[in-house]
């Protein structure tokens, strides 16, 4: 799977989103200024070329369907990430967070929460 831009991951945000759309939608996701409809056109064009999304042509236009899962992508290259930045560990990462003040101790017994129910499953 090849990395995606920044420009690129927020529209496959919007696309994940809308679950199938045409570029005029993606554009009208967009914060003000948007970016032109060229732009955003291009974006998506280079996507299909990275087999992120299928474009089914309507009439004169291109229905935009996502390839890859949003879950799959997350997964993916946040594995690369941690890899990268936190010598592979999750706690290393979580420490990090919680030393900048950007999560919380409530955040933290959610995510015990989750970790003991995933055990239990």
């Amino acid at each position: 799977m090849e990395k995606l831009t920044i420009q690129e991951e927020e529209a496959m945000l919007y696309i994940w989103e809308l679950d199938g759309c045409f570029v005029k939608d993606i554009v009208a996701k967009y914060s003000k200024p948007t970016p032109p409809y060229t732009t955003v056109a291009s974006i998506v064009k280079n996507l299909e070329r990275k087999r992120y999304v299928r474009a089914k042509r309507i009439g004169n236009t291109y229905l935009y369907t996502p390839l890859i899962k949003e879950s799959e992508y997350k997964r993916t290259f946040m594995s690369g990430f941690v890899h990268n930045y936190f010598e592979n560990s999750y706690k290393e990462m979580v420490s990090f967070f919680a030393k900048e003040q950007k999560i919380s101790a409530n955040d933290l017994k959610d995510i015990i929460d989750m970790i003991e129910k995933g055990k239990e499953q």
